[in-house]
């Protein structure tokens, strides 16, 4: 239904309710919508369609609207038009069926999130150029018995408190327990060795990491045997390669020993041509990846759930693991289009079966402490309860990238947001190095650079900037986050608890607004090339003493000044820091 509707069958009159400001209506046949109010929005709930599939329209005058955001925006936050807007499936492992339409203040028009978290959704935006509206178009297919819960979130409240708002409802069930080690710097292999890894440079890599401040070890892609293949054609049999890991079980021990919680890289989905399970699977895995040289396991079959969860949990078991990185579970959507049959069931709902019996047998063997990766797209509300560590998408060495993904998750999940594994050019600056660190402050950071072959500036960046997040870790990661509008690629980020705040700018001739005499330290850092960054102060005048540090935290300088209302331009290295903390009245100079 959802591929063949056009613009004039979408925006068809209907009979409407109107909530909050927001024209609901049901486009095809079945119960009229009940609305259920409360302090702070209203419930839309849906019934099921005896004819066929339910398409619901939600639409709002465009007013002073200036972006549209959703899970899996990416780069595209702008007002798409609706002829140029498709459809697209959202369900458990692909993005989440929410979206905020904002404006230049940065506040919600129209917020709304389906409790449809798990089975898939067809939905559809964009904005009305004959009428001037937005609207967005969700279409399900409900079997009899089953209904639909649309949250419309009262507008006018800033975007991130919205969508938080609306994530919190949409949690189903409790969360995976977050220990403490998923809030704590990782090492990773990726970009750092790729697939040239084995137990001596591993071990000799996670030495210097636990030493730079590092709490976690991900071992990637290539330590399985038939790794070395194109693509992910070794991907399916999950063994250790012997000859790079004679001692597997052992090689996880002496890393422990160090200090760090080990976490092996798995894609549990991909079945590649040259292992020994594809003789054996390859009936369950119809669509071929070619790009990728290997083909996706169907979840909807029983023999694929069991035969993804004894890969897992045997390889935590056996080799004494205390946790996953599980890649590539987006992979599953590729059967989500099939119809009848066994191919007709949902996607999200046997990747639900799999992820639950996944857990349960995982927790088993290490419960509360377990550690599970999740990446972005399938790192939505509705994963909470099956990841712990939620990490951005790809990118290497693309700092604005990292700072976005992260932010975009901590936005609407909860769990231990961790970046893409940060990477530079060893022969890049310090400045150079730092802001690729920056960009992970207020997520937990993913290091995947070489550390033996660090030059000794970058050593002290490292060391400077992470000894930084753990001062500040609470702040950042747990306190109260100003980012603003999400179509700005969040360029000034403002964090809170407490008297303490930490302001980062990441870019030039932005002004953050701070009323500072709240604060007992204000940390300044200055994520770009410029020499000074701008305050915009409120309140009463604070005699201050500011101290600078350049990139590599080398002292670079130190003054006392008033503050007082208005504009104030503060000295700063590019990639560097400076915090300010009021003067006691015995140090004031006189």
């Amino acid at each position: 239904m959802a591929d063949i509707m056009d613009l004039a069958q979408l925006w068809a009159d209907h009979d409407a309710i109107h909530v909050h400001g927001v024209e609901v209506a049901l486009l095809t046949g079945g119960s009229r919508p009940e609305v259920e109010h409360d302090e702070d929005g209203a419930v839309v709930h849906l019934q099921a369609d005896p004819a066929g599939p339910v398409l619901l329209r939600l639409a709002v005058p465009i007013g002073d609207a200036v972006g549209y955001w959703h899970p899996a925006a990416g780069w595209d936050r702008h007002l798409v038009a609706d002829w140029a807007s498709g459809w697209r499936s959202v369900g458990l492992v692909a993005s989440a069926p929410l979206g905020c339409l904002y404006d230049a203040a940065g506040s919600a028009l129209l917020a709304f999130a389906s409790d449809r978290v798990t089975s898939t959704t067809r939905i559809r935006f964009g904005v009305a150029e004959a009428t001037a509206r937005f609207g967005v178009w969700l279409a399900m297919d409900l079997r009899p018995g089953d209904n639909c819960r649309v949250r419309l979130q009262a507008a006018g409240r800033p975007f991130a408190d919205t969508m938080r708002a609306l994530a919190q409802r949409l949690r189903d069930g409790d969360a995976l327990p977050t220990p403490d080690a998923a809030r704590t710097p990782a090492y990773s292999t990726w970009y750092s060795l790729h697939r040239d890894v084995d137990a001596v440079r591993v071990e000799a890599e996670a030495a210097r990491a636990a030493e730079a401040g590092c709490g976690i070890l991900l071992l990637d892609d290539g330590w399985q045997q038939r790794a070395q293949g194109p693509g992910y054609s070794g991907s399916g049999d999950w063994t250790p390669d012997p000859a790079k890991f004679p001692d597997f079980a052992a090689h996880v021990k002496t890393v422990q020993g160090l200090g760090l919680r080990y976490v092996a890289w798995i894609a549990p989905l991909l079945l590649g041509e040259r292992t020994l399970a594809h003789e054996e699977m390859k009936d369950f895995a119809p669509h071929a990846v070619p790009r990728l040289s290997c083909r996706v396991l169907d979840p909807r079959h029983e023999e694929v759930r069991r035969f993804v969860t004894d890969s897992c949990v045997h390889l935590v078991r056996r080799y004494g693991l205390d946790g996953l990185k599980i890649d590539f579970l987006d992979f599953a959507m590729l059967h989500a289009q099939e119809e009848g049959g066994r191919a007709g069931s949902d996607i999200g709902e046997a990747m639900r079966l799999l992820l639950t019996e996944l857990r349960e047998r995982l927790r088993e063997l290490r419960g509360d402490e377990l550690l599970v990766e999740l990446r972005q797209p399938y790192t939505g509300p509705g994963m909470v309860g099956f990841g712990n560590l939620l990490r951005a998408e790809d990118c290497p060495a693309d700092a604005t990238a990292n700072r976005v993904r992260t932010l975009d998750i901590a936005a609407t999940t909860a769990g231990a947001v961790h970046s893409d594994m940060l990477m530079w050019d060893p022969g890049a600056t310090a400045e150079t190095a730092a802001r690729q660190l920056h960009s992970a402050l207020y997520a937990t950071p993913q290091i995947s650079v070489p550390l033996a072959g660090q030059s000794a500036e970058h050593r002290a960046t490292t060391a400077f900037w992470l000894g930084f997040w753990w001062d500040h870790r609470d702040v950042l990661t747990r306190g109260e986050i100003r980012a603003g509008r999400p179509d700005q690629l969040y360029e000034t980020v403002i964090a809170s608890a407490g008297r303490r705040a930490v302001i980062t700018y990441y870019a030039e001739r932005r002004v953050a607004p701070l009323r500072l005499e709240s604060f007992t330290e204000v940390a300044l850092v200055n994520s770009t090339a410029a020499a000074h960054v701008a305050l915009d102060v409120d309140g009463r005048a604070v005699e201050v003493r500011l101290e600078a540090a350049d990139a590599c935290g080398r002292p670079a300088g130190s003054s006392v000044r008033t503050l007082g209302p208005g504009l104030h331009s503060i000295p700063v290295p590019p990639s560097g820091l400076c915090v300010l903390r009021p003067v006691p009245p015995a140090d004031c100079p006189r």
